[in-house]
């Protein structure tokens, strides 16, 4: 079993770690997946951006292709049902930086599900090839694909269509071993993971109940996977992903989680302006004040506050001691690349609400 804090690769893109930081909608943005490279993701992933979106130039959905040169290796992932469209996608993140195009085929969500993208594709293997190699032959990065296990609980559709999607030339595979039908409920099943990984020759990403390295290296073992991806276990506590990499638990003191938190408002005010960080921020708050003394009344006065810089206020009026961890955190962010240096596309930044 290789070590959680090893290299590896997917095509020519040498990963720093084997600890995956997941694609997650209204999660994933720049200040998210920058945390995760400082606490030991050796790849981040963006959250999945619609090919549709990206086609049409949508303000919205092109923000998601703000990329700066500190995130790298970095996977940017793209959703879609028509092959020209995603191959069109696809160019277009490799333009703004991206260095693996990773395809979605497991959300299991209705609006992306009702249009042939997502799971559906599990359904559909034909449909799914034709997407997969359509993009391949258009990027000259490594393409991978994220999957469940199919669309229904007991499907084995997962098994069938990885190795058709190695056939037309992806790079690296990821299963979530839950079917659409279950969300996030049940146990994943990485008996599936193991029976992937002995079908394809690419590298397998094991992805389900990953909260700690004891259980991220069982996965490891027992299906030889060569990398876990870590979604939810990492909201709100990036600790985690320090865990997995140098394999002592963490429990970080209540001064160090807010000073955290503190950090990671300020660079998401910094990415996205104030206006809409106010309402992105609040399911952050309950996320890493969970656990914590007084964390009810304090996350209610934080997720009530008209501006982040009041939230921050009261954040730090209740735990003062977090005040003297800042100064470290302000002089890393001031290093951060200015936004004249990020790239997204040939279009200003003001288009994405701040920066």
């Amino acid at each position: 079993m290789p070590e959680l804090s090893s290299s590896w690769s997917i095509g020519a893109v040498e990963i720093p770690s084997r600890i995956v930081l997941a694609p997650m909608a209204g999660v994933s943005v720049q200040a998210f997946r920058r945390q995760g490279r400082r606490f030991g993701a050796g790849l981040v992933c963006s959250e999945m951006v619609s090919s549709c979106g990206l086609s049409y130039g949508n303000e919205r959905t092109l923000g998601y292709l703000r990329i700066s040169s500190d995130e790298h290796p970095l996977a940017v992932q793209i959703f879609g049902s028509e092959p020209e469209r995603m191959a069109e996608a696809a160019k277009m993140v490799v333009a703004a930086g991206a260095d693996i195009v990773d395809i979605n085929f497991g959300c299991p969500v209705r609006k992306v599900t009702k249009t042939g993208a997502g799971a559906s594709a599990l359904e559909d293997h034909d449909l799914a090839a034709s997407v997969a190699g359509a993009v391949v032959d258009a990027v000259d990065v490594p393409v991978s694909v994220k999957m469940r296990r199919g669309l229904r609980n007991g499907s084995r559709a997962a098994l069938e269509l990885g190795p058709k999607l190695e056939a037309v030339g992806v790079a690296s595979l990821t299963l979530h071993p839950r079917s659409a039908q279950q969300m996030y409920t049940g146990v994943a099943d990485h008996s599936l993971t193991a029976e992937l990984v002995e079908r394809v020759s690419v590298p397998v990403i094991a992805s389900g109940d990953i909260t700690d390295h004891r259980s991220a290296a069982r996965v490891l073992d027992e299906t030889g996977a060569a990398a876990v991806m870590v979604g939810r276990g990492a909201q709100g506590s990036p600790w985690t992903l320090r865990e997995l990499a140098d394999g002592e638990p963490q429990q970080p003191p209540r001064a160090e989680v807010v000073a955290e938190l503190v950090r990671f408002m300020r660079e998401v005010v910094r990415e996205m302006g104030e206006e809409r960080s106010v309402g992105f921020l609040r399911k952050f708050y309950g996320w890493y004040l969970r656990g914590l003394e007084g964390a009810k009344e304090l996350r209610v006065q934080m997720t009530q506050a008209p501006t982040v810089e009041l939230a921050e206020a009261r954040l730090l009026d209740a735990c003062p001691e977090a005040v003297p961890l800042m100064a470290a955190a302000e002089a890393e962010m001031a290093l951060l690349p200015d936004t004249e240096y990020d790239r997204l596309l040939d279009l200003p930044i003001s288009i994405y609400g701040g920066g």
